[in-house]
């Protein structure tokens, strides 16, 4: 669902909306509400913004499987560095 121009309103036309704002949003619409000509808030189902949550753990759980899988390959081809050696030279770095 796309944004139209009806649905970017002013926070002055919100505060004073708000009940059918409410119910427009209940009902399926995003709206972006602007303060001082700048997008300031939206306003969203409950529902939609839970769904937008999970979306964004599921990436997260993505993006964290990917790096695991790259650090197994790395393991397997023998790319590896000492743990104790890398903190020792990250350390003489950071003291210089």
């Amino acid at each position: 669902m796309g944004i139209s121009a009806s649905d970017i309103i002013p926070l002055s036309h919100a505060r004073a909306n708000f009940s059918e704002l409410a119910e427009e949003v209940n009902a399926g619409a995003e709206k972006i509400v602007t303060k001082n000509g700048e997008s300031f808030i939206a306003l969203i189902d409950a529902e939609r913004l839970d769904y937008y949550h999970r979306l964004e753990r599921e990436r997260i759980h993505l993006l964290l499987i990917d790096e695991a899988s790259t650090g197994l390959d790395d393991v397997a081809a023998g790319r590896t560095k000492d743990a104790r050696s890398v903190i020792q030279s990250i350390k003489r770095r950071v003291s210089v």
